[in-house]
This record gives structure tokens, sequence and C-alpha cells, in this order.
């Protein structure tokens, strides 16, 4: 799987008003910033996803083309595969399910972030793509799957939306189950149809 990476962010320091929002979001960390300075990006971070210029209140970012598209990739054979499993498995995905569907980045390509080095939802944005869609939905599946391989990165002070934790079908409790069980909630028998999807590998 490869990303293609089109666009670069450009900021306007005509319009810009030094107020640090496109430093806060950036799921990249492309960008710097300290108060009172205008903004910098780090064109070999960007991945141009749009996220500063979504959220600018002056609009003084823009997406400019690249000439050539810069293309985005884990090779997953660099890594031992057997430790890409075991890392999918404890948190709950098959290797091949895609976890970042705007971005199309499966569990198993950012289990070899990991194996690689990746300690952050940052540095494996960075390294696979993931969270350069929506920049919502697969920050949960990306901490799930640094926990799984005993990272558990800290979001930063006034920087990055990193959305809580759910609880998964392989959480919840006992007494919920049985709580739930007569009104329809098949808990169990999820779990074991998950873990059976899992296995298949």
């Amino acid at each position: 799987m490869v990303r293609f990476v089109a666009f670069r962010a450009e900021i306007d320091t005509s319009k810009c008003v030094k107020c640090g929002l496109c430093w806060s979001i950036c799921p990249t960390e492309a960008i710097s910033w300290k108060p009172g300075s205008f903004p910098e990006i780090n064109y070999e971070l960007c991945l141009g996803c749009g996220a500063c210029y979504e959220r600018c209140p002056r609009y003084a970012v823009t997406l400019k083309r690249l000439p050539e598209p810069r293309i985005v990739k884990v090779d997953v054979s660099k890594v031992d595969y057997n430790k890409v499993k075991e890392i999918c498995k404890n948190a709950g995905f098959h290797p091949e399910q895609i976890i970042c569907f705007c971005t199309g980045t499966r569990a198993k390509e950012v289990a070899a972030a990991i194996l690689l080095g990746a300690k952050t939802p940052e540095e494996i944005s960075r390294m696979t793509g993931v969270r350069t869609g929506c920049k919502v939905e697969c920050i949960q599946p990306v901490l799930r799957l640094l926990k799984a391989a005993g990272i558990e990165p800290k979001p930063k002070p006034k920087r990055h939306a990193w959305y809580g934790m759910c609880p998964t079908v392989f959480e919840v409790p006992k007494e919920v189950r049985e709580k739930y069980r007569a009104r329809g909630f098949y808990f169990d028998e999820d779990e074991s149809l998950l873990r059976k999807v899992i296995a298949r590998v």
C-alpha cells in the first residue's frame, strides 16, 4: 500500500495572525510555531492533508500542488511479520484490517511502523499517511496498536486533538455482558467471532 501526496501547505504571512492554530492541529507535526511568530512548515513532514487549510480562521493557508507526487509507504517486508501479527492480535485487529478508511491504511502497516521505531501517532502518520484524511476516526486504532506494542504516548498540551479510547467488545465487563444478554446483546458471541477473524492470518 502506498499514499500519493499531491499537495503541500503554504502560509501567506500577509494574512496570518500568528494564532498557532495550524501548529496545534497538524497530524504530522510538520508546523513549528512560537507565540508571536509566523508558523513555519517543514515540507519533508507535510503530507498536504489540509488540516491547517481547513481550520485557519484567516484563510492564510493554501494547498499547492506538487510538481511530482510524493510516495508515503511502510515496507512491511522489512520487519518480522510474526511480530506484526502479534501486535495486531493484541490490539484486536486482523493485520489486513483497514483502520483508516480515508487513506486505506491497514493495521499491519501501523504495526510495521511501530516496529521500525515509531512511538507516537504523529510519527506513525508521517510514515504511513494514517490520520491525514478526516483526522478523527483512526486515532483510536493507532493508540490501540501502540498500546499493544507496549507504548503509551501522552498527548502534548495545547496540541493535537487525540480522541479518547472507547471500550471494544474485548473490554466489556462480565457484569455488563450478563445484564444486557437478555436484551438481545451477544457480546460473548461477537468476541468469539472477532477472535476467529483475527486468528485467520
